[in-house]
C-alpha cells in the first residue's frame, strides 16, 4: 500500500484544531474550527472521496480517539466518513492504547517502523493518515510517506501548532497534482517526497 497523508493547514502552516475549539485536547488554544467556517459542499464531498479512496487508515493515539468518539458511534452509512471508517481496518500507533473498542482497530506499540513497513507491503491501494500531526512528523522523520496531500484554507491564524516543525529534515518534494476549490478558496497540493533538496549558493 502506498502511505498518503491528508492534512488541512492554514496558510501560516497550522494544522491545530481545525475542528474546533477542545479545551481538554488543545487547552488555551482558542482559534479552533477555521477550517470549518469555510466548508461547503465542494471541499467536503473531495474529502469524502478521499476517504473512500483508502484501503486502511493510520492514525496516532489523539486522533484515533477523537475519530473514534465521533465516527465511531455513528451508524449512518450514506455519510462517506462513516462508511470508510467503519469498514476499513485502523492501525493506531500508541503505548497506551491495550484494548481499543472501535471495530477493525489494531495497536502498533512495538516497532513502529518495522509495522509500517510491512503495512506498506500490503497489497493495496492506500493507507491512508489524517490529521495525527505528530505521527505525520515522525513518518516523513522516517521516510515512510508515499505522498502528501496538503489542503490549504484561506486563512493564518497567527498561532499554533504547525504540521512542519521549526526544526527538522529538509525534504525535496514533487508537485504531482494541484486544484482550487471555490467558492471555498480551499487550495489542494499533492507532493511526493523525492530525497533531500538541492541548496543554490548567490553568485
Amino acid at each position: 500500500m502506498k502511505l498518503v497523508t491528508y492534512t488541512q493547514v492554514t496558510v501560516d502552516g497550522v494544522m491545530q484544531a481545525n475542528g474546533g475549539n477542545n479545551p481538554t485536547l488543545d487547552p488555551g488554544f482558542d482559534r479552533g474550527g477555521w477550517a470549518l467556517a469555510l466548508a461547503d459542499e465542494e471541499s467536503t464531498a473531495y474529502i469524502g472521496d478521499c476517504y473512500l479512496r483508502a484501503d486502511a487508515f493510520l492514525f496516532g493515539r489523539r486522533t484515533y480517539e477523537l475519530f473514534a468518539g465521533y465516527w465511531g458511534v455513528r451508524d449512518d452509512d450514506d455519510n462517506p466518513f462513516v462508511r470508510a471508517l467503519n469498514s476499513r481496518p485502523k492501525f493506531v500507533a500508541s503505548t497506551t492504547i491495550t484494548d481499543p473498542a472501535w471495530a477493525g482497530s489494531t495497536v502498533l506499540s512495538g516497532d513502529l517502523e518495522t509495522a509500517i513497513r510491512e503495512l506498506k507491503a500490503e497489497a493495496g491501494g492506500e493507507l491512508e493518515v489524517h490529521g495525527s500531526g505528530v505521527l505525520v512528523r515522525w513518518l516523513l522523520e522516517n521516510d515512510l510517506v508515499d505522498e502528501i496531500n496538503l489542503l490549504t484554507v484561506p486563512v493564518v491564524v497567527g498561532q499554533g501548532t504547525r504540521l512542519f516543525p521549526d526544526t527538522g529534515p529538509d525534504i525535496a518534494l514533487e508537485l504531482v497534482g494541484s486544484q482550487a476549490l471555490t467558492p471555498s478558496g480551499v487550495t489542494i497540493q499533492v507532493y511526493r517526497p523525492n530525497g533531500r533538496p538541492q541548496y543554490g549558493t548567490a553568485s
